[in-house]
């Protein structure tokens, strides 16, 4: 706002109501280096503050003035909701920001940009160019290889400091993991690549090991520092290595240099004083032939090497841990575990279910329908955000669609009504981050921008409009239509920005793939089938066969009669029957789940309506 630039700390001086008039980012205690001290600056500050409070009052209300017009005001002329063409838009932007020669996006530090990769598959998919797929498979192996993954214990950092995602800075977010987790899963339904699966469930397992409350919540971090060789907290202390560590940990010396052969571990290093970050760095197969040996046999002996040195590192000092629990992290975290839950094994949507469990239990108000953002150790504070609600929101509902279990979606459309209730301005026609009844700011902001976390405008106008087909009235799709509307411009003139909302645009344009599936409980060949697929968009609108079934299952989301995406979709010969629609066009009912699926491409974007297509239920979208 005030420079251009930021970082961390950050200073911030107000006015006693709150307007800022003096902000920096760091100040060391005593001044050096032309920069002020910080003590200098309270004593500078104070006597300005006495003598010279008209120019500092001045200066107060240009910047509230600055914000109000940065953070919360709405372009005078709406536009049209960005249309189906912006997705093919914002991929291409995608490979023209690519480092296609060492994988991700720029040429310095690299963090995952997981909404790009999210476009690319997606594009790749609809418009069949293989060089959407190439780049997102650039990504995600560079990710995969380097040293933004722990190869020991699984997980990710938050970002690597170079090009060559090498040295990573070493705190790791729930947030990556989680986002980071949903992309490794989208390039597994792409591309069928085992490996890319094993990246995941490597991934969620950390989480449910490392950042996983007894009772199901995940906490925030861990952190980058702890106590190295020299008693000092040291960056990377805990993941770092050199060979001499490994053939101490490793009691068979084959193992030990295979160990340092694969992982890159040298008596230079690639980090501080030697020290070794692990990245992938030779084949399994290369150290087969080297060592005339079999595939088998090196990835048995690494294996063995692995658990030696994650039992060893196990005795140093572990990273500190941030344990506050937040509803939108968590409910990225929730969503992560549901959509593995379908693809992988659904003993994570356990997982899933029983974090959902706990945010309902410390911090939803069910009376009042409302959500706290922090818990730790039963202290419970902050009024939720649009990322709490939207986050978690999408995470129930990928619980109901991982489970069947209506009263997940029951919860998402409470917190979709408490999102329009909270963050929708009918005079700005936009979705705010912070709630109408919170406490009043300088500026009430706009969250349009994917940051360290997805958009959560993007995330609440693409959940708005999944659960519209479930809600008794189309607000939800008017309110998500309404916000397209307003940041159409600022959408299509800055995707890779705003890849969140890009890729709520392209649902609206391109219509929910509804998979409406009449079946007490989702076969297991239909959820490895449905769940293995790439299916952008998809929308798993499980219901119970029966009249009796469905009528219970409205009265718990206070439904007077069925919506349209259930509506006159029966079970068909007691068998697990699905209807498979599209912007009001759909299948006849099918009881086999390939025949199901043959109509995903019939009723692609641009395909055209089958002639054995039938139309869908007027309220159906």
């Amino acid at each position: 706002m005030v420079s251009g630039q930021g970082g961390w700390p950050l200073s911030v001086w107000l006015t006693p109501d709150g307007r800022p008039f003096y902000v920096g980012t760091y100040f060391p205690r005593e001044a050096k280096r032309g920069q002020p001290g910080f003590l200098d600056l309270l004593d500078s500050i104070a006597e300005s503050w006495q003598n010279d409070r008209e120019d500092i009052e001045g200066r107060a209300d240009q910047w509230a003035s600055a914000m109000a017009g940065e953070l919360e005001a709405t372009p005078e002329q709406p536009g049209d909701p960005p249309g189906s063409d912006l997705l093919e838009t914002a991929a291409q932007q995608a490979v023209e920001s690519a480092d296609r020669e060492h994988g991700g996006f720029g040429r310095g530090q690299k963090f995952p940009q997981t909404g790009r990769l999210h476009l690319l598959v997606r594009a790749a998919e609809r418009t069949g160019r293989e060089v959407f797929d190439e780049v997102a498979r650039e990504a995600l192996d560079a990710m995969a290889d380097g040293g933004l993954r722990d190869h020991v214990g699984g997980g990710f950092h938050r970002y690597t400091t170079d090009r060559e995602w090498t040295v990573p800075h070493f705190e790791k977010m729930l947030y990556d993991n989680a986002e980071l987790t949903r992309a490794f899963l989208s390039g597994y339904r792409r591309t069928g690549t085992e490996r890319y699966a094993e990246v995941a469930r490597e991934t969620l397992g950390f989480v449910e090991r490392e950042l996983r409350h007894p009772d199901g919540g995940f906490f925030s971090t861990l952190d980058a520092q702890s106590e190295g060789e020299s008693g000092e907290r040291e960056e990377g202390a805990f993941y770092v290595w050199t060979p001499s560590e490994i053939h101490d940990t490793v009691d068979d010396e084959f193992a030990a240099d295979l160990f340092c052969e694969r992982y890159g571990v040298t008596e230079e290093g690639n980090f501080e004083d030697g020290k070794t970050v692990l990245t992938l760095s030779a084949e399994i197969e290369t150290l087969a032939d080297d060592h005339d040996t079999t595939v088998e046999a090196v990835e048995a002996e690494l294996e063995r090497a692995r658990e030696a040195v994650f039992a060893a590192r196990a005795e140093r000092e572990r990273p500190a841990r941030d344990e506050k629990i937040l509803a939108g992290w968590n409910g990225l975290m929730i969503s992560a575990f549901a959509e593995a839950g379908l693809t992988l094994d659904a003993r994570f949507a356990d997982t899933a279910v029983t974090a959902l469990d706990f945010v309902r239990e410390h911090l939803w108000n069910d009376e009042e329908k409302r959500l706290q953002r922090r818990y730790k150790e039963g202290d419970v504070k902050i009024e939720g955000y649009l990322e709490d609600y939207a986050f978690l929101a999408r995470g129930a509902l990928n619980c109901y669609e991982a489970t069947g279990d209506v009263d997940h979606l029951a919860f998402a459309l409470d917190l979709g009504r408490a999102i329009e209730a909270e963050f929708w301005d009918d005079g700005e026609e936009t979705l705010y981050f912070t709630p109408q009844t919170g406490e009043s700011l300088v500026a009430r902001p706009q969250e349009l921008d994917d940051q360290s976390t997805p958009s959560s405008t993007g995330v609440a106008v693409d959940v708005l409009l999944a659960l519209d087909h479930f809600a008794d009235d189309d607000r939800f799709e008017a309110i998500a239509t309404a916000t397209l509307e307003t940041h159409a411009e600022t959408v299509e003139s800055g995707p890779l920005r705003r890849a969140s909302l890009a890729l709520a645009a392209d649902r609206h344009a391109a219509g929910s793939l509804e998979w409406t599936v009449v079946a007490d409980a989702l076969p297991k060949a239909w959820h490895e089938r449905i769940g293995r697929r790439y299916l952008p968009r998809r929308l798993l609108a499980r219901r119970p066969p029966g009249d009796e079934k469905l009528a219970a299952w409205c009265d718990r989301l206070g439904l007077d009669e069925p919506p349209a995406i259930w509506t006159d979709r029966d079970q068909r010969d007691g068998e697990p029957t699905a209807y498979v629609c599209r912007s009001f066009t759909c299948s006849p009912p099918q009881t086999e789940v390939e025949e199901a699926l043959s109509w995903v491409e019939r009723l692609a974007p641009g395909s055209g309506a089958d002639p054995e297509s039938t139309a869908a239920n007027d309220g159906s979208t």
